[in-house]
């Protein structure tokens, strides 16, 4: 096969798209390269369909090679293994907006493998994963109904930056990817430091041009070098037996969706559906495939009732208005020994939140091939165990979990204090008590009370929300956006659209969009719609606990720091690092010391934190005229006592400063190895300490 390529400008660079040379036998393959950094893309689907499938059988497998760096894996096992948080959240990027462009009817297992093989560590290569996974796709055989494209749209000093660099979104106030068809924008991830509903808008209107660009670059590849579509199963099914069923079954399944309660309005459900299946049990029996057609049919007049009744009369399943939030209560504090804790719950989705502090040594290492190996002393960790929707199963951490966590933890990151205001590393633990919708949102409110609980300096509390899209009729002429939605308004509704923030600014935001596009009203609409309800959630929040406790939990660990000066930093090191280690194994706490001479401290407690602060101080103190010191005598003489008042500093106590009265052996008094208090009286012209015993007892005794 002839190689064959097309490149497209994006910023200063052309991206290529090649096919023809490599993965020949894939039902489709593209080689992708922004400059240095390139991505083989490919696709493969099952040799037969399969007509019983209702769903895309589709998985979507990122994968970074470690010698796309230059680099040889860490560890024990010196080659890649199981996909790192990274490599799923990438393949979540690629997988959301390709998944709703593939045929049901097509009915064929369909993996898409984006493998970035080079890396500059200078141009970020899921861009590259996701356009080059569309490029696959959209010149094979399998029936796609895109192609969709995707960029990275950067904040930098007010201006957009499309596609920035490692370093240039290092620096930015706003970083979203932005996918979409040439017919409009349908997925949006990113985070952002607090910025405007117009701002937002702004950077996903600046998306568009280029998403049509790279859109047509892949049409034109297909033009010269795409396969012909294999066939999708044609539907030969008679589904005239439906029709006196559905005119039964509508006002029993319309009545039962209005049930109030999860679970009871299931259970209602499941009434009303057995009641059918009792009333046409012989009508389905004639048949293979009925009752499946039949458990369609229910799932039609849900979606058509509930929708229907939020158009037509603004009310939604569990009765409530379009903007109306369900109720909320907040609880912090409820966990006796953890460092914070916060219990959400928001309607039947509940999240208990636990905050746990931690030093250096606990941050999260990532070792990619974006650059050198980096620390994150921010985490948050999302559980979604069954109990949660009352089902059993197993407890794993799933690509969901991990795209939710991520998604909360990004929503915090922007009002985390940073390491040299707060220098512990925080991990946040959102486990979900129970669902029904908006779980991610309800991790991330839960997270922000109990960060405030364990004492954690943030910058303002932050909350989410969870809106949703019903439409109708051509250009989407009639819509109605939802606040807070449901899990069935998100199943069955148009758009699921996250937005997280502080009063002032969107912090985090995730936009998928089940339809063709929303137009510019729509979104604006919606981004409103949900600073209203980000705000009304706050105002609950902050009734709650107001600002972060101004104190960190008695169980967490202290951590202190000082500054020594630079001269002084061998002498708290000691020979060998003698003294360092003298200190850490008298306090039991933690002793670090920079080249600057910053000494941070990791205490179990305060009290060993305070211990280990005090002998650092000890070593690094001037002697002070005046002062009494606690010293330890060293050596006896005829004519007095050398006794060490600090660290490497001893004076001479003369004999006759041991008494009022007269002293004839200096043994009388003090012994080798004791601890006794002395006055510092004179540092004479040569720098000698002159101590003395007897003033410091008076001076005690006054």
């Amino acid at each position: 096969m002839e190689v064959k390529k097309v490149s497209v400008r994006i910023g200063d660079s052309d991206l290529v798209f090649e096919t023809g040379k490599i993965a020949k036998q894939a039902n489709g393959a593209v080689y992708a390269r922004y400059e240095g950094s390139a991505v083989i893309a490919t696709v493969c689907c099952g040799k037969q369909p399969n007509e019983a499938l209702d769903y895309v059988p589709l998985s979507v497998e990122y994968n970074e090679k470690y010698y796309a760096a230059g680099k040889i894996p860490g560890g024990f096992l010196k080659r890649e293994s199981r996909p790192k948080d990274k490599e799923i959240l990438v393949s979540r990027l690629i997988d959301r907006p390709m998944r709703p462009l593939f045929d049901k009817a097509f009915g064929r297992e369909i993996q898409v493998v984006p493998t970035a093989v080079s890396s500059d560590m200078n141009n970020t290569p899921d861009i590259i994963a996701i356009n080059a996974a569309s490029a696959a796709v959209t010149i094979s055989d399998i029936p796609f109904a895109g192609p969709i494209a995707a960029v990275r749209i950067s904040m930098v000093d007010g201006k957009f930056i499309v596609n920035p660099t490692f370093s240039e979104i290092g620096k930015s106030d706003l970083d979203i990817v932005v996918a979409g068809t040439r017919d409009g924008i349908t997925m949006v991830e990113g985070g952002a430091k607090e910025v405007s509903e117009e701002v937002m808008l702004e950077a996903i209107a600046t998306a568009q041009p280029v998403i049509t660009k790279l859109c047509d670059a892949q049409l034109e590849l297909r033009k010269i070098a795409g396969k012909e579509k294999l066939p999708v199963i044609e539907s030969k099914v008679d589904l005239s037996w439906l029709e006196p069923v559905k005119e039964f079954a509508y006002p029993l399944i319309k009545e039962a969706s209005f049930v109030k309660g999860k679970m009871e309005r299931y259970a209602a459900l499941a009434v009303a559906q057995n009641q059918v299946r009792e009333k046409f049990e012989e009508l389905v029996a004639e048949g293979d495939n009925r009752d499946d057609q039949l458990s369609k049919l229910f799932e039609d007049l849900e979606y058509e009732i509930l929708r229907s009744s939020i158009l037509n009369d603004g009310v939604r399943t569990d009765g409530r208005k379009v903007d109306q939030i369900r109720p909320i209560t907040c609880e912090v504090g409820l966990l006796p020994r953890t460092h914070g804790s916060a219990l959400f719950t928001r309607g039947e989705t509940q999240s208990l939140a636990v905050t746990t502090l931690g030093t250096a040594s606990d941050e999260q290492m990532f070792d990619t091939i974006d650059g050198e190996k980096t620390f994150s002393s921010f985490m948050l960790h999302y559980n979604f165990p069954p109990y949660s929707v009352g089902e059993t199963g197993r407890l794993t951490t799933g690509r969901r979990e991990i795209g939710h966590g991520h998604l909360a933890q990004r929503a915090l990151e922007a009002i985390v204090p940073s390491k040299d205001v707060f220098p512990y590393t925080i991990r946040v633990v959102s486990e979900i008590m129970e669902s029904n919708g908006s779980s991610s949102m309800a991790s991330v409110c839960g997270g922000c009370l109990s960060l405030m609980d364990a004492g954690v300096p943030i910058k303002k509390p932050v909350a989410g929300i969870a809106m949703g899209l019903i439409t109708e009729g051509a250009d989407y002429a009639k819509y109605v956006v939802l606040s807070d939605i449901l899990g069935e308004e998100d199943h069955l509704g148009d758009m699921d659209f996250k937005v997280t923030g502080s009063r002032e600014g969107i912090t985090a935001f995730q936009m998928d969009i089940k339809i063709a596009g929303v137009t510019p009203e729509i979104m604006k609409k919606a981004l409103e719609q949900a600073k209203q309800g980000r705000i009304h959630i706050l105002g609950i929040m902050e009734e709650t606990l107001k600002a972060p406790r101004t104190e960190i939990n008695e169980f967490a660990p202290k951590i202190l720091t000082l500054k020594v000066e630079e001269d002084k930093i061998g002498a708290v090191i000691g020979t060998g690092g003698k003294t360092i280690k003298a200190i850490a194994s008298q306090s039991g706490a933690e002793v670090n010391i920079s080249d600057d001479g910053t000494v941070t401290i990791f205490g179990k407690n305060n009290a060993s934190a305070q211990l280990a602060k005090e002998l650092v101080q000890s070593i690094v103190e001037e002697p002070e005229v005046g002062k009494i010191y606690q010293g330890t005598v060293k050596r006896i003489m005829d004519f007095g006592a050398f006794i060490e008042i600090l660290p490497g500093k001893e004076g001479l106590c003369h004999i006759s400063k041991l008494a009022k009265t007269r002293v004839q052996n200096v043994e009388d008094v003090l012994k080798v190895g004791q601890v006794v208090p002395v006055k510092l009286i004179e540092i004479d012209r040569q720098g000698r300490l002159n101590l003395s015993y007897i003033d410091a007892i008076e001076g005690a005794s006054k």
